[in-house]
């Protein structure tokens, strides 16, 4: 696409980056589209995109004046380490993505992510260039390319690029995943002698998973990139979706936490008979209440003069004063059945010793009239009553 430099600012005082597009044919209209698309590009304003700072041109040639980035690009990367591991690569897949959804949201489509167009500055975090220079390029009336050509490189277009439509979108996500394709595998997932075969694999052949091609990667993440790497657009995930599943731990493909469901009650058997607790031996058992059989009931002590009890937690004042009542109504009877008991007792036992005592004094003094005895009087040892009427009788004669 062009020739990049680096340039002063003497204005500001700053080391930028300058783009010398290819073409010698800067007429009104082409002057006219590269101005909109500088504009459009200088509006996005993102971490991980690089700033447009002013465009121009210079001996019919347009150039951009860009933000310089101190650092190297994935091309750069892949060259001296060949491949990278799934922790470093998942980092920068989501600030690649987090890039491309934040110019995606203002219509911008890149065209053409490649490993050269990603770039990672002191800090190691990703940077994306050329934001709509592309189709500025692609555009006919600019008159940079020859009719026919398809601006971008074969080994990370997408298969609807490759036939001849208009990008979208999805493009760019294709894009994304060859390129993450690569760095974990260390070479484009469709790769031929010519570029033409290239663009074949990319609309008719599948890609081999990673996993198969001996890459430690989990299967979350090896599932992820294939949907990358969807033949249709819409079959793809959208840039945020892509930012926020790689900033999250779903490529470590851990175990997710079960859902929670809603307890059901628990159902009591029928062949189960319900068995009661044992009364206490001094008292019958009370009949359950309805709040008992609803989740059972804490007694309480009634509350004693002159002291005032605090509200156990949970409970309120109603169920108190309930609970209370009818453990008083309960103790009520005990009471004074066992202190009626204890009176018809004592009475009893008076009223026995009154009847059954000896009377002493009953033999000595005479009644004023006969006697209560229906028996006849036992007579003196030492006197027979016979001989009282035999004296009697002798006496007369």
């Amino acid at each position: 696409m062009g020739e990049v430099w680096r340039a002063a600012d003497e204005v500001l005082g700053r080391a930028v980056a300058v783009k010398l597009l290819l073409g010698d044919h800067a007429d009104e209209s082409a002057t006219a589209r590269f101005r909109l698309e500088a504009q459009t590009a200088a509006r996005l304003s993102h971490p991980h995109l690089v700033a447009v700072f002013d465009f121009g041109a210079w001996e019919d040639r347009f150039y951009l004046v860009m933000e310089l980035v101190e650092g190297r690009s994935l091309g750069d990367l892949l060259a001296a380490e060949e491949r990278l591991g799934a922790e470093q690569v998942a980092r920068i897949a989501g600030q690649a993505a987090a890039g491309l959804a934040a110019a995606h949201r203002q219509g911008i489509v890149h065209r053409d992510i490649k490993p050269g167009n990603l770039m990672l500055d002191a800090e190691g975090a990703v940077k994306i260039g050329d934001f709509g220079i592309a189709q500025f390029v692609d555009d006919p009336s600019a008159a940079l390319t020859t009719t026919g050509q398809i601006v971008g490189t074969s080994l990370y277009l997408a298969p609807e690029r490759a036939l001849g439509r208009t990008a979208g979108a999805a493009s760019d996500m294709y894009s994304l995943g060859c390129v993450i394709y690569q760095l974990l595998l260390g070479e484009p997932p469709f790769r031929s002698d010519t570029a033409t075969a290239t663009l074949y694999q990319h609309v008719d052949t599948a890609p081999v998973p990673l996993r198969q091609r001996g890459v430690d990667l989990s299967p979350a993440f090896d599932s992820y990139l294939l949907g990358l790497l969807a033949k249709q657009p819409e079959d793809r995930p959208g840039a945020q979706q892509v930012a926020d599943w790689f900033q999250s731990d779903a490529w470590r493909g851990r175990p997710e936490p079960m859902p929670m469901y809603a307890r059901t009650p628990p159902q009591a058997a029928p062949s189960a008979p319900y068995a009661p607790a044992p009364a206490p031996a001094f008292a019958p058992a009370p009949a359950p209440s309805s709040t008992q059989e609803a989740g059972g009931v804490t007694t309480y002590r009634l509350p004693q003069a002159g002291s005032r009890r605090r509200r156990p937690a949970g409970r309120s004042a109603p169920v108190r004063r309930r609970t209370g009542a009818r453990e008083a109504i309960r103790r009520r009877p005990r009471v004074a059945s066992a202190i009626a008991g204890t009176v018809a007792f004592l009475a009893a036992v008076y009223l026995g010793m009154s009847l059954f005592s000896p009377d002493s004094g009953s033999a000595d003094t005479p009644g004023p009239g006969p006697t209560a005895s229906t028996g006849p009087e036992s007579p003196a040892p030492d006197q027979p009553a016979q001989d009282s009427e035999d004296d009697g009788d002798d006496g007369e004669e």
